[in-house]
């Protein structure tokens, strides 16, 4: 068996052409999306992945403002920025780059965002209304891997979902997200860690498994139910390499798989333009 590749950049493309069809209908009306950016400090990993996001914003037509920061910077100038985009109306929406350098508190400045403007759905708000089923900005990763399956036809009703990643950003609203009695939903989720003992005993029964512990290689193929959907959503470096949790020999076990490269990352930046654009409608009416 060799696994069917779950393309997120294939399925990022077409998401991108109705976001074209929504920004330009937000044109006519005189709105230009706008996504705001802090990144605070000088970790390389993190400032990439914001350059990432400014060019897709660029390729969209979207307008985008960067603030970065110090890592000498004091918490109350960092407030001073988050506020300066809750006030900005060109700024629908806006994400504050984790990790911050040690000292600084990510939490404390997360809770001070509108919970309207929240680009990345991790506002103690908008995940409250996740936990309830109201509508409101969904962590971008969970969405984006929910789309992804979906898109493959992948049966995630009455399934069972296994998330192997107890995480904020991962973890914790993926779990909520695909237990929501609604469609692309509906399953039986179990959430496992790298706290607990013989994980393999939870993952074997995962008629789907999203590996999000950021632990290098750690779902081997003996892991794996056969014909299992297996997206590989947490990464680490061992030195300049980015390394999956999914060892490459699940791709001769599982029915579905998702890659390294060309995976749930560009699911990630593409959610994010999401909630931008819906941020911006939903100030246009």
């Amino acid at each position: 068996m060799t696994a069917i590749k779950l393309d997120g950049e294939l399925v990022s493309s077409a998401i991108k052409d109705d976001l074209r069809t929504r920004i330009a209908a937000l044109a006519d009306q005189g709105v230009i999306p706008g996504l705001g950016t802090l990144l605070v400090g000088d970790d390389g990993p993190s400032a990439n992945y914001v350059a990432m996001k400014h060019r897709d914003c660029e390729q969209l037509g979207m307008a985008s403002r960067e603030v970065v920061l110090p890592a000498t910077v004091t918490q109350a100038e960092i407030d001073d920025v988050v506020d300066d985009f809750n006030a900005d109306p060109a700024v629908h929406a806006y994400i504050i780059q984790y990790p911050f350098p040690k000292g600084l508190d990510y939490e404390s400045a997360l809770i001070r965002v509108l919970p309207e403007k929240d680009a990345d759905g991790l506002h103690p708000v908008n995940l409250g209304k996740l936990v309830q089923g109201i509508e409101a900005p969904v962590a971008c990763t969970p969405a984006g891997i929910q789309l992804l399956l979906n898109h493959y036809d992948v049966p995630i009703k009455g399934q069972h979902v296994v998330i192997v990643g107890r995480g904020l950003t991962i973890g914790r609203p993926l779990a909520n997200l695909m237990a929501l009695k609604r469609d692309m939903a509906n399953a039986a989720v179990t959430v496992v860690h790298t706290g607990v003992q013989d994980i393999g005993s939870f993952t074997r029964q995962a008629d789907i498994l999203i590996a999000a512990a950021g632990a290098p290689r750690m779902i081997t193929a003996d892991m794996v139910k056969p014909g299992a959907a297996v997206v590989a959503a947490g990464v680490s470096f061992e030195g300049p390499k980015l390394v999956s949790d999914v060892d490459d020999a699940v791709a001769e076990v599982a029915g579905w798989l998702s890659p390294r490269m060309g995976g749930v990352g560009p699911m990630t930046r593409t959610l994010l333009m999401g909630n931008t654009v819906s941020a911006a409608e939903r100030v246009a009416g």
